[in-house]
């Protein structure tokens, strides 16, 4: 008679059982792989000087300029900046792409560097304010804040501000595929007094902040679909979210538009500099009353970010496709255009 041991099934697992199992551990493997090669690199860009930073990302922006433009989103990113600085020349558009590459690398290596190299001893060294008074006024007023800005300048400099001074804030940021890597982010987060709110699945957390009168720092500046409210950008309508200024309305909360760009570096390249700056401070109480709330307020944070841009364009995340959506008035007139 055939006996099994505790624990053991007399009959063996299905098929579709193992291979669910082996594409499970092959998954988490991949995953595991990815995480530590991730944690190798940012070590590495961690131990680097300044000027050795910087040659680095520009060393990779020339590569990044020979690869195909379909590669790395460059005929994106000029065909946005035709949009934006039309009495531009090719050669000023090409040196702005050029310029905006070596930002990104620049920018990937201080997110690790940050934590090492600035502290409340050395951070007037690093940073200067601009229209600190008033950001400051928001986030004590012990109303709800939502702190806006866009893929700008490096927004993880303005992130690591607010918690040096003690001004936590929830961070909205979209959830990562490896679970590893994003564990890793969230300890990043919780170190610098700051918790992660993942876009899918966070939306309760973020209204249980507010409602305590806590601050949610967000980018606002990706394109919002058909649904979205066209507001300005660079003098052309964009799909803006009116999610933003409803949560604004609804919780009697203040928006602060901010920005971390960074500045030129000095003869010694000795420290990167950054200003920490506030564009506006927009009130939902003075939009309260009127009819188009929800579109003004969105017209106006969308405003202050485009003065913000306009300080370094360069630092501006340029291959966005701010501009895929269109009103329905010029879609319905290019569509007639094309039928004549």
């Amino acid at each position: 008679m055939c006996r099994t041991l505790p624990g053991v099934s007399a009959s063996p697992p299905a098929a579709g059982s193992l291979r669910a199992r082996a594409t499970t551990l092959r998954q988490l493997t991949v995953a595991w792989l990815q995480y530590a090669a991730v944690r190798v690199v940012t070590a590495v860009l961690a131990s680097l000087s300044v000027r050795s930073t910087r040659v680095l990302a520009e060393a990779l922006a020339r590569v990044l300029m020979r690869l195909p433009e379909r590669t790395v989103r460059r005929g994106v990113a000029e065909a946005n900046l035709r949009i934006a600085y039309p009495e531009w020349s090719d050669a000023e558009i090409t040196a702005c792409v050029h310029a905006m590459y070596v930002h990104l690398g620049r920018m990937i290596a201080e997110m690790v560097q940050f934590p090492r190299r600035v502290t409340l001893e050395n951070c007037r060294e690093v940073m200067v304010f601009r229209n600190r008074r008033a950001s400051v006024k928001a986030l004590c007023s012990g109303r709800p804040v939502l702190v806006l800005g866009g893929h700008y300048g490096n927004w993880e400099a303005s992130m690591m501000a607010f918690g040096m001074f003690g001004f936590p804030m929830g961070v909205v940021a979209r959830q990562l595929k490896n679970p590893f890597l994003e564990a890793w982010l969230d300890r990043q987060r919780r170190r610098s007094g700051h918790r992660l709110y993942w876009k899918r699945g966070g939306y309760d957390g973020m209204l249980e902040l507010l409602q305590a009168g806590g601050n949610l720092a967000l980018l606002c500046d990706q394109d919002a679909g058909k649904r979205g409210v066209f507001a300005d950008f660079f003098g052309r309508p964009a799909s803006t979210f009116k999610s933003l200024a409803l949560l604004a309305l609804e919780h009697d909360a203040l928006m602060v538009v901010g920005y971390g760009r960074r500045l030129p570096d000095d003869a010694a390249c000795r420290w990167v500099r950054f200003e920490i700056g506030c564009e506006a401070v927009l009130d939902a109480r003075d939009f309260a009353d009127r009819r188009d709330a929800v579109d003004e307020l969105t017209r106006q944070y969308t405003a202050a970010l485009e003065r913000a841009v306009r300080r370094s364009p360069e630092q501006y995340f340029w291959v966005h496709r701010r501009w895929k959506s269109e009103p329905r008035v010029r879609k319905a007139r290019r569509t007639s255009q094309r039928a004549a």
